[in-house]
């Protein structure tokens, strides 16, 4: 292997570690905590001229911080919602839907672990929640219609359920009765219908809207592979806003807000999403809408919203318009069954795929089916790092086949430095000759290392971001690929009767499980079968780049761990009987013993 391929490997190791070690010893600061402000909510009309946005603090509840969610929900008269997958209410002062918990998921691992909450109402902590009212235009005053503080009335239904939708109703006192059905799935998706009857004389023009609104920036994994914030499909064209991004938006002075407006023609959806969860605002494909990102900065309020045009309602007549609210888990099937049934464009794309999508949304289909099929994600990771590697197999028969020949070369190389000594352009000359003379192509090893780099990059996305490894189990001790190796050397094992360090601490690099220590024993066995540099120097980076690495990857989640182990292992037994194909032996070291290599054909 010539300088120059030595050196491109080297640095795309050396690259990739430089991005471990950075991002292990300087992580992302974690957020401040915000503490929840006794400030007004503000919120936005429809789209259309004639209908102006709704100025912060209009229309909005007046009361103090209550401090403490429970004390919060039962400020407000309340409607059930209960389905298989959620569980909440809906509050009747405003019609918001600010209470909602996912049923199937649990904070951590442990058996009484609460349920994942999603919403919570004003007063509480980390308020967030979906809210939908009309905008007035022409001659209606904010009085006339819905809004943060309407006082609605159930007109059918006692709890929101797959079978059961809900109706609530509203009259102005002067001629507009306001209704608003709600239904529900039995995953994560609401149908929200709004309709205004004008029992006046004369024609009312109003526009409907819904918001997502958020207090305070919540709390994020802040890390640099994941977006967390604003995610909005706009005619096909994804957008992804973070929190400090959502600052740095067009100041509004008639909103006083920071705000950016996409005019959506036919099919988008607008919300927020973390890491598992997404709550989502979707017109019904084929409506035009506004989709608004809104950051209110004197009251430290998220904001999404759809602007749907203005309505104009005759006398005797009424208007309605249908949307869509989803509040739930990212789980890959249900999205997708969305995407197609619904007809929300790209919706599918609220999961963060990456820079690598085109690697990543295979990867995941295929680790989803081989999950299916075996009913376990540690065997399906194990069973999909088989599969690439057969994929690659063909031009990884090459680059091993060529590795074996330049081990084979070692003791000419080693006799090509000692008679060139630092005759560096000597050297060159005389190896390049050699591998002519040998029919060998150093930079032939090359391509399996640069394709291994995106895939690797695309696996560990799809095990970070997808919430279908979230507490997934593989075998005895780890019980959630999704997180690092429970087990430390430093309590060997669990022998000792103390835990082990915190995940984040110091002591938590060293405090080594047995995943990292098999992953560094793999990644050193199957260097010993590559030919070693002949720079010290090199070799020296190569040979204790296993145990860095073993280290550095001891606080990744298991379940890229055992991709690598995996990888390894395969890697190993490929380009050992590779090796033997082409008539060289190796030992488990890969010590290739003299006089017992096949005689070299032509083809060899």
């Amino acid at each position: 292997m010539d300088d120059q391929n030595k050196n491109m490997i080297l640095a795309t190791a050396l690259s990739f570690l430089v991005i471990l070690v950075w991002f292990l010893l300087f992580p992302p600061e974690e957020p401040p905590v915000q503490t929840e402000q006794p400030v007004a909510e503000s919120q936005t009309g429809g789209a259309g001229d004639s209908v102006a946005p709704v100025p912060p603090g209009t229309d909005a509840r007046p009361a103090l911080p209550i401090d403490t969610r429970e004390a919060a929900l039962a400020d407000s008269e309340r409607l059930t919602v209960l389905t298989p997958e959620l569980s909440g209410s809906i509050s009747l002062t405003g019609g918001r839907i600010d209470d909602l918990s996912l049923r199937s998921y649990r904070e951590t691992l442990a058996e009484d672990s609460p349920i994942v909450t999603l919403l919570s109402p004003v007063g509480g902590a980390n308020a967030y929640y979906a809210l939908y009212g009309w905008a007035p235009g022409g001659t209606l005053a904010f009085e006339d219609v819905p809004g943060a503080n309407t006082q609605w009335t159930v007109e059918s239904g006692t709890e929101l359920t797959p079978d059961s939708p809900v109706t609530l109703r509203w009259e102005n006192g002067s001629g507009l009765v306001f209704r608003r059905t709600i239904s529900i799935d039995d995953k994560f998706m609401m149908s929200v219908t709004q309709s205004v009857e004008n029992t006046t004389a004369d024609e009312v023009r109003l526009a409907p809207y819904g918001i997502v609104a958020r207090h305070g920036e919540p709390d994020t994994v802040n890390f640099f592979i994941l977006h967390e914030g604003v995610v909005r499909m706009s005619d096909g064209e994804l957008q992804e806003i973070d929190y400090g991004g959502m600052a740095d938006l067009e100041a509004n002075p008639a909103e006083a807000a920071q705000v950016e407006i996409i005019d959506v023609a036919e099919n988008g959806w607008v919300g927020f999403t973390d890491k598992y969860w997404m709550t989502t605002l979707a017109p019904a494909p084929g409506q035009s809408f506004r989709s608004v990102a809104k950051y209110v900065p004197g009251a430290d309020i998220y904001q999404t919203e759809t602007r749907l045009p203005t309505q104009t309602v005759a006398p005797g007549a009424t208007a309605e318009v249908q949307t869509f609210l989803f509040a739930g888990a990212k789980e890959w099937e249900t999205i997708r069954n969305y995407e197609r049934d619904l007809g929300l464009l790209g919706f599918l794309d609220s999961i963060d795929w990456g820079w690598f999508f085109f690697l990543t949304k295979p990867i995941f289909w295929l680790l989803h089916e081989l999950h299916a099929l075996l009913g376990n994600m540690g065997w399906s990771i194990i069973l999909l790092t088989l599969i690439i590697k057969a994929v690659l197999l063909p031009l990884a028969w090459k680059s091993y086949a060529s590795m074996a020949k330049m081990k084979e070369l070692q003791p000419e190389m080693e006799k090509l430095k000692e008679r060139c000594g630092d005759d560096r352009q000597k050297m060159q000359q005389e190896m390049m000759e050699l591998y002519k003379k040998e029919k060998v192509n150093p930079a032939a090893g090359c391509l399996p290392i640069l394709l291994q780099i995106p895939i690797f990059f695309s696996l560990y996305k799809v095990i970070f971001v997808t919430i279908e490894l979230r507490h997934a189990p593989w075998i005895g001790w780890i019980r959630d690929l999704s997180a690092p190796d429970p087990s430390s050397i430093i309590n060997l094992f669990g022998l000792l009767p103390f835990a082990p360090p915190e995940p984040g601490s110091i002591l938590a690099i060293v405090s080594l499980g047995v995943l990292p220590i098999i992953l560094g024993i793999s990644m050193w066995l199957q260097q010993k079968l590559n030919p070693a540099p002949t720079d010290p120097t090199q070799a020296m980076i190569f040979a204790w780049m296993p145990w860095v690495f073993m280290f550095m990857l001891g606080t990744f989640a298991s379940g890229l761990v055992l991709y690598w182990i995996a990888n390894n292992v395969i890697t190993f037994a490929q380009q050992y009987f590779i090796m033997r194909s082409h008539g060289y032996k190796p030992d488990i070291f890969g010590n290739i013993k003299s006089g017992i290599k096949k005689p070299r054909t032509k083809d060899t």
